[in-house]
């Protein structure tokens, strides 16, 4: 078995149309554009996808499924497991340069705001 690299996909903000609102019994629409980008990911047939949400993990596998995207993801885990990549809408890249993981914490904002 060919190792494959994981990618850790966030649900809120990056999956769905998430704008802030939270609320802990509903999960907002489907971004058609995610279904786009999963779709090219499988296709390439090079990754492992884990969905990652600090959701209830039920809602989150049954919000996958009435989605018709379940098929992607091998996983669902609220824990950040080992991975090669990270997306999400609430984190910030480090480069080495602490100061400007400094400045780039102060200015902060998600990108729907």
């Amino acid at each position: 078995m060919k190792f494959k690299p994981t990618i850790l996909i966030d649900l809120d903000g990056v999956l769905n149309h998430y704008l802030g609102d939270y609320d802990p019994k509903y999960i907002p629409k489907i971004n058609k554009n995610a279904i786009e980008f999963l779709k090219k990911l499988h296709v390439q047939n090079k990754y492992e996808l884990v969905l990652f949400s600090s959701r209830n993990l039920l809602l989150a596998a049954k919000w996958l499924i009435k989605n018709n995207i379940d098929c992607y993801f091998s996983d669902i885990t609220n824990v950040k497991k080992t991975s090669s990549i990270l997306i999400d809408d609430r984190a910030i890249c480090f480069d080495g340069d602490f100061n400007k993981l400094l400045k780039e914490i102060q200015n902060f904002k998600v990108w729907y705001k």
